[in-house]
């Protein structure tokens, strides 16, 4: 385990918490305390803080710098533990999005579903993009994402898709999938200064486009 006090000043990252539950007010305590230290880290993220320190977050969390260091095996496994716990708390964002109707209707509701889990995310999903390119689980977590996100996109469109060779859908997932990613949503709602429902219907307007070009 790491010195806490050598570390105080070193940066941190996002990873899970073990769902079990306390057994005892000791077990309950050392829980909330893990918690509060996850909660912290992804609350200065959300800030922007792309790079806490051990003290930065010890001071938010309302624990010592030690404390860090003794429910945490090093920094990867706190970012790893903040990032599953986010990840939990977005879960009741992502119900799945109806097969049925137009398929500017499923566009349209695809991308407001993503559009509200990017305002959720937003500085949270950056930090984890960023810290994944050192961390195998950060992203292993990153991969399971992109996967899941694909297979949704595959569901949903699954009538326009169907007909298609296998080449040429794959293909148009991977341009589906691009325009659904929070890059694109940035890029129109951040960068270009669209108000929600504008950059909504921006990117579902750009599927249905895509879409119907395969059927040309």
């Amino acid at each position: 385990m790491n010195d806490p006090e050598a570390h105080d000043d070193a940066p941190l990252g996002t990873d899970a918490l073990d769902g079990e539950a306390p057994v005892d007010g000791r077990a309950a305590r050392a829980a909330k305390t893990r918690n509060a230290i996850a909660d912290a880290l992804l609350d200065l993220l959300a800030e922007g803080r792309m790079r806490p320190t051990a003290k930065e977050i010890a001071e938010r969390a309302g624990v010592s710098v030690r404390s860090v260091y003794v429910h945490f095996d090093d920094l990867e496994d706190l970012h790893c533990v903040s990032a599953t716990r986010f990840l939990r708390r977005v879960a009741p964002m992502l119900e799945p999005v109806a097969v049925v109707g137009s398929v500017e209707d499923r566009a349209y509701a695809l991308v407001r579903q993503r559009g509200r889990l990017y305002a959720e995310s937003g500085a949270i999903g950056r930090a984890t993009r960023l810290h994944a390119e050192s961390s195998r689980t950060l992203e292993r977590i990153l991969r399971d994402g992109r996967n899941r996100s694909r297979a949704e996109l595959e569901r949903v469109f699954a009538l326009e898709l169907a007909p298609m060779p296998e080449p040429d859908r794959n293909r148009v997932v991977a341009l589906l999938d691009a325009l659904c990613g929070p890059e694109t949503w940035e890029t129109v709602h951040v960068r270009h200064g669209l108000d929600v429902e504008s950059s909504t219907r921006c990117i579902a307007d750009a599927i249905v486009v895509h879409l119907d070009g395969t059927r040309a």
